[in-house]
């Protein structure tokens, strides 16, 4: 039977959403106000759900440090109290629009990775509030 734990992790960080190639005007008319050059920020909610099997010994779907020192690193110390277009060299010009969706992918890539084999990224919410949220299941 599958076996989910999820961690919660918050992270407040400024974006804005802005295609390189595009003037100033197109991206005005596709994203309005979150395309404005002053940027914006919010308090990040992000939920990972990981998978695997439980440890006959611990209980456990995956070490908990491990886990919590992989969202530290992986989530926390790259978005927290940062500007997503400037700090995060992937979000930056010509790199990934900032948007709730390519923050829930990358995050469940580069956690994945840190992870290993140790557990399976089943899941990861990125809630930019309390009426919005964007899901990536891997």
């Amino acid at each position: 039977m599958p076996t989910y734990l999820t961690r919660r992790v918050k992270f407040a960080a400024a974006h804005r959403y802005h295609v390189a190639s595009w003037s100033e005007a197109r991206n005005e008319a596709a994203f309005g106000a979150c395309a404005r050059k002053s940027y914006h920020g919010h308090g990040y909610v992000c939920d990972v759900t990981v998978t695997g099997s439980v440890d006959a010994t611990t209980g456990f779907v995956v070490d908990l440090p491990l886990l919590d020192a992989t969202l530290e690193q992986e989530v926390r110390a790259r978005f927290d109290h940062r500007n997503i277009n400037l700090d995060v060299p992937e979000f930056g010009d010509g790199g990934l629009v900032p948007t709730g969706e390519n923050l829930a992918r990358f995050i469940a890539e580069r956690v994945q990775a840190a992870l290993g084999t140790a557990a399976q990224v089943a899941r990861v919410v990125v809630a930019e509030d309390e009426t919005l949220s964007a899901t990536y299941e891997p």
